[in-house]
């Protein structure tokens, strides 16, 4: 004689088939079969910056883990909450990261490197001007021409001092030499008044036009120089030169 099976209590034990429950609990394995690695590197990278936004994506994923695990009601009631309150973090880790996207400030295009060579002599004296100019000599202007007796350039330094520049646009292997650099500073401090005499050569300079300079108190700026002060990699040519004390002047 068989034993009658109670199907009727069997079927009250398991429960009816729910497939919105199975299906969701095979879309959270798969969640974080694929995405559980990829989440956790996500926020620990994203962690220094974001704390908010990684700290959602761990709550996350560790609800999804207590879901799949643990089946009692209780605790899948405990789980939805989480997970509501898991989105709402990410959702507010999402708007701040928008906010802080769209308050970032564009990032300035920098400026193309200026081919000096390239430049025809009077253009060439216009843009170390625009150079003076740009860095507080409110008044610099080109004064270059017939009979200039060498200032090209003429200035006054923020600190309130004369400055003379003389400018040489040569190819790279014409580099200014010492009668040049005579013929300068015979007029730059007698004739032009100038407190700071510089001038500026695309071509560079002789070893005796540097010795000279170095003499008469002439500051050589050959083509890295330039290059240097116009793109901002080191400071203008005045900042080099300290002001001479009260009542002395430059030979």
């Amino acid at each position: 004689m068989g034993i009658p099976i109670r199907r009727d209590s069997m079927r009250k034990r398991r429960g009816p088939f729910d497939l919105r429950r199975t299906t969701f609990g095979f879309a959270l394995i798969a969640l974080i079969l694929a995405g559980g690695g990829m989440a956790m590197r996500a926020a620990w990278r994203s962690a220094g910056r974001h704390p908010l936004a990684a700290v959602a994506l761990i709550v996350l994923a560790l609800v999804a883990a207590l879901v799949v695990l643990r089946r009692r009601r209780r605790a899948r009631r405990i789980a939805e909450t989480v997970t509501d309150a898991a989105y709402g973090l990410v959702e507010a880790g999402i708007a701040e990261l928008d906010a802080a996207e769209a308050a970032r400030p564009e990032p300035l295009e920098a400026a193309a490197p200026v081919d000096y060579a390239e430049l025809d002599p009077y253009a060439f004296e216009e843009a170390v001007a625009g150079l003076c100019r740009r860095d507080g000599c409110a008044d610099a202007e080109v004064v270059g021409g017939a009979g200039d007796l060498g200032a090209d350039v003429v200035a006054t330094t923020p600190d309130g001092r004369r400055l003379v520049v003389q400018c040489k646009r040569y190819g790279p292997e014409n580099r200014a030499g010492s009668q040049e650099l005579q013929r300068f500073g015979g007029t730059c401090y007698a004739v032009h008044e100038a407190d700071l005499a510089l001038v500026v050569s695309t071509g560079g300079f002789t070893e005796p036009a540097l010795d000279y300079a170095e003499q008469c108190a002439i500051l050589c700026y050959g083509p890295e120089e330039l290059a240097a002060w116009s793109e901002g990699g080191a400071p203008p040519p005045w900042v080099l030169v300290e002001e001479p004390a009260s009542g002395l002047s430059a030979p």
